[in-house]
């Protein structure tokens, strides 16, 4: 493992022939779960809007590109930890490990870390918990992933300046010990919730903790749920910018983790969203580039697909209607919140009819006029989803209907998506190649065909970091 790492590091030097000062401000952008369907669903999606076949996404205009290898040590279909442990340290782990080797003896370090140690200021942001494997691996070292109360605590132990998005488990505080939050004030942390909070802040506050409540689940709620009063990822990634701005310039990591989890529901319309939100997180960042265009790299990438989201549906042969989505205006975690549980825990079991939501289903999710076979289909996961999850069929043939998701509304996802002529494989991940991205300082070491880790080793080439590499 070492050898390969100094191998690399050689190569990258070799090929490197291009002089260039290394960047001062360095953003990596994550897209958890984002491949290139879920790439080319968002700008088929957006070109329905304006009646063309796709509308580009802000960085996919880039001017280098690749495609990233992303199986894990022990699993060629990875998991978000492993995947972010190659991204941030360079190498291959097990699947649920954080930022260590396959023994879970070794602690690696960490892309993040070695920036602040060269004096650059760090900012770490996710859609998703801020415990959560992706953001995880940039700061805390630890045997699993599930472990959220060390990595909370390892967040709040850190010496990074920003950290913002989805909140940390409290729940998951053992009793009698001091909650993150609790840590992060007696360090002297700023911890902020709210828009208004989150705009006053000067660069001149202490570490920064700022969140956003969700109603499902301590994360940033999907992008077609939020309402006015909710903090984007691109409001978060532009504060970010402001505060972490300084002589000595700065890291930041910016994952999208509602994607894979919008996936993993087999729900396009939600993660559609999502990854126009990630775009939307990224224009900010280009933003600063246009003004500081000398200085700045802007990585792009994803960890892993997930859901073997397909461009096509065998009903639809060669069409599409990308517009059909318009229709949806909630996430399927809205809708069970929202519609789904109140109706069903309101209502008499004799009385339960699928009849009595179809009014919803068109309101919420546009599908109307079903075919005798999307009713049928509807009608039967409407009777699992009014049983208790014990009474529910748990067949392989009902796994695959619904994957353990609540039937209905994976049902109505699924038919949606159908329609508008896109289909999935799976409810987990999957293990195609993810694209990269790059523009700014030092993008040509950035195109071609490579494993995830080595991003890693590009961007300690490209920022000069070579100094602060570990020996393992």
């Amino acid at each position: 493992m070492k050898s390969r790492a100094l191998a690399l590091t050689v190569l990258l030097c070799l090929v490197s022939l291009v002089a260039f000062a290394a960047p001062k401000y360095v953003f990596v952008f994550i897209g958890d779960g984002m491949a290139t369907p879920q790439i080319a669903a968002a700008e088929a999606y957006l070109g329905s809007l304006s009646d063309s076949f796709v509308d580009e996404l802000s960085f996919t205009t880039f001017p280098v590109q690749a495609l990233t290898t992303t199986y894990s040590n022990n699993a060629y279909i990875t998991d978000s930890a492993a995947a972010a442990t190659a991204l941030a340290c360079g190498y291959k782990t097990d699947s649920g490990v954080i930022a260590m080797d396959p023994g879970k003896m070794v602690e690696y370090k960490t892309i993040a870390e070695m920036a602040k140690e060269a004096g650059m200021k760090v900012g770490i942001l996710s859609s998703v918990n801020l415990d959560h494997a992706t953001p995880a691996c940039y700061y805390a070292h630890n045997a699993s992933r599930k472990n959220y109360y060390e990595i909370n605590i390892a967040m709040a132990n850190s010496d990074f300046d920003y950290f913002a998005g989805g909140e940390v488990r409290l729940s998951k505080t053992p009793e009698g010990q001091p909650t993150a939050e609790d840590v992060m004030r007696e360090r002297g942390w700023t911890i902020v919730d709210t828009r208004e909070a989150l705009m006053a802040l000067e660069p001149s506050d202490t570490t920064v903790y700022a969140y956003n409540h969700g109603f499902s689940f301590n994360a940033l709620d999907y992008t077609i749920d939020q309402k006015t009063d909710d903090i984007t990822l691109a409001e978060f990634t532009r504060k970010g910018i402001e505060l972490l701005d300084n002589p000595n310039g700065f890291f930041m990591m910016v994952e999208a983790g509602k994607i894979d989890w919008a996936c993993h529901a087999n729900d396009a319309g939600a993660s559609i969203h999502d990854t126009l939100a990630f775009s939307n997180a990224v224009q900010e960042a280009i933003d600063f580039m246009a003004q500081n265009p000398d200085d700045t790299l802007i990585i792009v990438t994803g960890d892993h697909e997930c859901g073997g989201l397909t461009m096509g549906f065998a009903g639809t042969g060669y069409s599409s209607a990308f517009d059909v989505l318009g229709g949806q205006t909630v996430s399927y975690e809205w809708f069970n919140q929202y519609v789904l549980a109140p109706y069903k825990s309101e209502t008499a079991a004799e009385e339960l009819r699928f009849a009595d939501l179809e009014d919803e289903i068109a309101e919420y999710f546009g599908l109307t006029e079903l075919s005798d076979r999307e009713r049928t289909l509807l009608e039967d996961a409407f009777a699992q989803s009014m049983l208790s999850r014990e009474e529910r069929a748990s067949d392989e043939a009902t796994y695959l209907l619904y994957g353990g998701y609540e039937p209905l509304t994976v049902t109505i996802t699924h038919l949606l998506n159908q329609r508008a002529g896109l289909a999935w494989t799976s409810y987990s991940h999957t293990g195609i190649p993810v694209p990269t991205f790059a523009k700014g300082v030092g993008q040509d070491l950035f195109g071609g065909y490579y494993d995830n880790t080595d991003v890693f080793w590009k961007l300690v080439q490209v920022m000069e970091l070579n100094a602060y590499l570990a020996s393992y």
